[in-house]
């Protein structure tokens, strides 16, 4: 894992300012790379790279980049990990490669200059983010993986000039990078908690897309962005050759390709472990590693004594069924707090997932004891664990035949008791099926009552539901949510909803908040759940071998029983969180007060006070839980406190 940066500027020419410019940028984010810094210029095209490097495979100086092909006419900036480099390898020492050490990058390289770019990502099992070089025809590839595990900026200025970095922060540190903020994309941020790509907080900035390859040369300065993988595809591959087979059969493939997934990703030349919460996804991560593993694994987690946010005790119950080497770390609410301050300069741009910081702080406490950490994150997506892909089949179904004014009807008497009424009411059921905030879900539920399924969808996933009427000359971009196409691609709901999750959700906050909070501690964080060949072999899959029983997962379930007995893993499903509510009451108050008057109102300009200082009074006194509607301000004004 590493950081990489560059410039593509004919017109500067030789000369050591181009160089500076690129060690600049790629200093600017030193923490991806702790372990070197390099910068390789070729004056004649206006081409420099930076590379700091994180070494994990092959720790020699044979590893270093930016690194030069054997031929000598290719150069590769490579930020992430590529599993199967030991299988393309062979083919590449038979055809007369001479490799100078063992690290991913130089397969990578050499097999782009055998078989050309196109023809080697298609090849590659893995995370990354890389520039390539082509210095006879003087053109530049731009890369990144399938599923947009590790990220990449660029921006093109109106004289051809390119730039492009792992994060904002490289490009920012360039004299010449657009500074003007895109309030279109402050809209699309108060409805999701995060920027949606390709967008970005700036003006001009864009995200490479995962599965994306930009194009751009010293004879055709205009960007050519072709797509080399896609979930579309995916989709569509998966409805056309369904899996027939049984539960075992399933159960049986699914362990293949996760025992795989991870053996390859447990492949490192320094101390390596895992995230464990005690969830269905990270505990079938470890319990797999263990398998594998001749030694206990190190596995990690963090606790909170608030109740509703404490996994802890879940996550030291299965590794001590394990066996793993565990280690816990209890955070005070002082130590969680004290987090938030750094965050803008983490994440670069507004992002107001609040699950960002224990995210942080197991990734700090890990890094104490290892380099590379693998983690559970994509089996919600994959196989439909979010409790809406369910509640979305139960509910529809009940509604259908209803008419509209009786749901409306229903959808009003259910608001017109406080969120605090339906809490006490919930204290009824038992606990193992009570839901976390069942107040604020049964107001959601009212909401979504009377609209058609891709409204029922964007209610669910919305913060602010009319973000134009809060930002101010904002209008938001029309992304996938509001494809009206795509239910005639994908016809079930469900799906529909598990396809959207994927290529946004996914990306741009999950994936996000976990390689930043980990790259700020120089922590590489890999994800074996989501290995391409796995999320394709799980759109194959019925949906009965998902969503069974009243809940999602299924088939995941079915393979983490196999190590853990179910009685130690059946519990409602908690996110991985911090008590934000009580705090903005509390600890945070004065904290939020002042980034939620009207001076900070004012001196930002980005948002209209009065709608914002409306739901902080009514938080306050209790009457309503508006958290996430305030951190989203609260993470937009820290971030530009931070960055104007």
């Amino acid at each position: 894992m590493c950081g990489i940066a560059g410039i593509f500027d004919s017109r500067t020419g030789a000369g050591s300012a181009l160089r500076d410019l690129a060690r600049k940028m790629g200093d600017a984010i030193l923490h991806r790379g702790p372990d070197g810094g390099a910068v390789w210029v070729d004056e004649d095209a206006g081409l420099a790279l930076s590379h700091r490097r994180l070494a994990i495979v092959d720790l020699s100086e044979a590893g270093h980049q930016p690194m030069v092909s054997h031929c000598g006419n290719y150069v590769i900036c490579y930020n992430g990990e590529v599993y199967n480099s030991h299988e393309i390898r062979p083919g590449l020492e038979q055809a007369g490669i001479v490799f100078k050490g063992h690290s991913d990058t130089e397969v990578i390289l050499e097999s782009c200059a055998l078989y050309g770019i196109d023809a080697t990502v298609k090849k590659l099992v893995g995370m990354f983010a890389f520039a390539l070089w082509d210095r006879r025809e003087k053109c530049l590839w731009l890369v990144r993986d399938r599923l947009g595990i590790k990220p990449l900026y660029w921006h093109q200025d109106q004289t051809g000039r390119l730039i492009f970095g792992s994060e904002l922060k490289a490009l920012r540190a360039h004299p010449d990078c657009p500074q003007d903020i895109n309030r279109d994309a402050i809209a699309s941020y108060m409805r999701h908690n995060y920027i949606p790509g390709p967008h970005s907080i700036y003006q001009g900035i864009g995200k490479l897309l995962p599965g994306q390859i930009l194009r751009v040369s010293e004879d055709s300065r205009e960007p050519k962005i072709d797509t080399y993988w896609s979930m579309d595809q995916v989709v569509a591959n998966g409805r056309e050759n369904k899996f027939e087979g049984g539960d075992e059969e399933a159960l049986s493939r699914l362990e293949n390709l996760l025992e795989e997934a991870i053996r390859t990703r447990m492949i490192a030349d320094v101390p390596l472990g895992a995230f464990l919460s005690g969830g269905i996804d990270s505990s079938t991560v470890v319990a797999l590693m263990q398998k594998i593993s001749d030694k206990p694994v190190r596995s990690f987690s963090i606790g909170f004594n608030e109740t509703g946010y404490n996994e802890a005790e879940h996550a030291k119950t299965i590794a001590r069924h394990l066996g793993t080497d565990h280690t816990e770390l209890y955070v005070s609410p002082e130590e969680a707090m004290a987090v938030i301050p750094k965050l803008p300069y983490f994440y670069d741009e507004p992002f107001s997932d609040s699950s960002q910081i224990p995210t942080y702080l197991v990734s700090a406490m890990t890094r104490e004891h290892v380099t590379v950490a693998l983690s559970g994150d994509g089996g919600d997506e994959l196989f439909a664990g979010y409790n809406r892909y369910f509640q979305a089949m139960r509910i529809g179904g009940r509604l259908a035949a209803v008419p509209g004014p009786i749901k409306a009807m229903a959808g009003a008497g259910i608001k017109a008791l406080p969120p605090r009424f339906w809490d006490q009411l919930f204290r009824l059921v038992p606990v193992e099926r009570r839901p976390a905030q069942p107040g604020d879900k049964m107001h959601k539920l009212a909401a979504v009552l009377n609209t058609d399924q891709d409204g029922f969808y964007r209610r669910l996933i919305s913060h602010w539901m009319e973000p134009e009427d809060v930002v101010f000359d904002a209008e938001e971009p029309k992304g996938i949510i509001w494809d009206v196409g795509l239910a005639g691609r994908i016809p079930d709901f469900t799906q529909r909803m598990q396809y959207l999750d994927t290529v946004t959700y996914l990306p741009d906050d999950i994936l996000t908040k976990v390689d930043r909070a980990s790259m700020a501690v120089s922590l590489e964080a890999r994800v074996p759940i989501l290995d391409h060949r796995i999320v394709e072999f799980a759109w194959t899959l019925p949906h009965h071998m998902k969503i069974r029983d009243g809940g999602g997962k299924w088939l995941l379930k079915q393979l983490l029983y196999k190590y853990v007995p179910k009685s130690l893993v059946e519990r409602p499903k908690m996110g991985f969180g911090v008590p934000i509510d009580s705090w903005l009451r509390g600890p945070l108050a004065e904290w939020a007060e002042d980034l939620l008057s009207e001076e900070t109102f004012n001196r930002h300009g980005f948002l209209r006070a009065e709608p914002v200082r409306t739901l902080w009074q009514e938080h306050k006194s209790g009457r309503r839980n508006w958290q996430y509607h305030l951190w989203d301000v609260l993470m937009l004004h820290a971030w530009a406190d931070a960055n104007r």
